[in-house]
């Protein structure tokens, strides 16, 4: 009877199919031995990700330190990782007695300042309705409600932001904690992965049979060579726009210039939809000081992002990813909606991986279907 299931191929899928779901349906019963599986990934997910791109990160300087001779001195990896991280709490200690305060700061003064923005903001709609209601073609259109209803939003959003940050003690102290956790864990587990990081490729290479064991080791290093590209590009890109914006807001006048500027490079880590979100709050609080100063900030978040888009992304990021950009449109939509802000960070360097590893294994596929064929005396099934 089982050769018989072998022989027709209708018979052997759909009985692997019924095994596949039954699998399925007995796992989703049995959720109880699952959970603590699922909570210890939960628990390890972000030291690790939060490790993994420092390690892409800093590793290239970990290689240039070891290069470094002075007389016959060189320094081995170790100690290149330990110069490493004297100089990079070196510079944290400096941002923390420096840029902190600053922010600390501007911070509790744009908290201070929100009823008084969302005023300004009702107020320039007042104002517009009543301008826009002198016009015979447009006095059908009931700017009045849309405005109320704008006005309503706003302010319920002020009470909600205001209301958190009083009646949110626990959810600070939780995140305080779980930042105190990963200010030890991650230091830890990125020290080692930049100490030992060389050794992992060559021990899973000694773990894999031979016969496939070069494929195998190409395929990671195209994704580790992606990965460090994209991973070193974005971090690049982020500190240029978030420096030059801080900048050019601080020399237009704008409040809070430092902030909002911290903030737009931080969302140029989303692509194509970061910079219209990092923009939003510098024009929102540009308001309050009128239309010069709401174009002064469009013009410096324009010029930034040109000088961005033409000349640091073509040489720091390139074309190493070669995704389309609608394709990567849809990426940000779709995991947006699965994961949030997580899915829109860690979807496109996801979906490059993935790419890279369907690449790889079609080739493999295309190669042996034409090994086949040569043995067995046929034209190569592409032909």
């Amino acid at each position: 009877m089982f050769n018989q299931i072998q022989r027709s191929k209708l018979l052997f899928w759909s009985l692997e199919i019924l095994i596949v779901a039954t699998l399925i349906w007995v796992c989703t019963k049995l959720g109880f031995l699952f959970a603590p599986i699922g909570t210890f990934f939960r628990t390890i997910f972000m030291p690790i990700l939060l490790a993994g791109i420092l390690y892409y990160m800093l590793n290239p300087i970990v290689k240039l330190l070891q290069k470094v001779k002075i007389g016959r001195f060189r320094l081995n990896r170790t100690w290149s990782v330990a110069v490493l991280f004297l100089a990079l709490f070196g510079i944290l200690a400096g941002g923390l007695f420096w840029l902190v305060p600053k922010l600390i700061q501007q911070v509790a003064t744009l908290v201070n300042n929100v009823p008084h923005i969302v005023q300004l903001i009702q107020d320039m709609l007042n104002g517009l309705n009543r301008r826009l209601s002198q016009y015979d073609w447009l006095k059908n259109v009931d700017f009045k409600s849309y405005a109320a209803q704008l006005e309503h939003g706003l302010s319920n959003y002020a009470k909600t932001f205001m209301t958190g940050l009083t009646n949110s003690v626990g959810t600070v102290i939780g995140m305080a904690t779980s930042v105190t956790i990963l200010a030890v864990t991650v230091p830890v587990m990125l020290f080692y992965m930049l100490k030992d990081g060389q050794k992992l490729m060559p021990a899973l290479r000694r773990m894999l049979p031979n016969k496939h064991a070069d494929q195998t080791m190409d395929i990671l290093t195209q994704m580790s060579q992606t990965l460090s590209r994209y991973i070193g590009g974005q971090v690049i890109e982020c500190l240029f726009v978030m420096t030059f914006t801080s900048i050019g807001f601080s020399l237009v006048g704008l409040k809070y210039g430092l902030l909002l500027g911290i903030f737009a490079g931080m969302c140029k880590i989303i692509p194509y939809v970061g910079p219209y979100i990092g923009v939003l709050p510098a024009v929102i609080v540009a308001i309050g000081s009128g239309l010069v100063e709401v174009i002064s900030v469009l013009v410096v978040t324009v010029i930034v992002q040109q000088v961005d888009g033409n000349l640091v992304y073509p040489n720091v990021i390139g074309r190493t990813l070669k995704i389309h950009p609608l394709t990567i449109i849809v990426i940000l939509m779709v995991a947006g909606n699965i994961a949030g802000l997580m899915g829109m960070i860690l979807g496109v360097p996801l979906y490059a991986v993935v790419k890279v590893i369907v690449e790889n294994i079609y080739h493999i596929w295309q190669l042996q279907s034409e090994r086949r064929d040569e043995s067995s005396g046929q034209p190569p099934s592409g032909t």
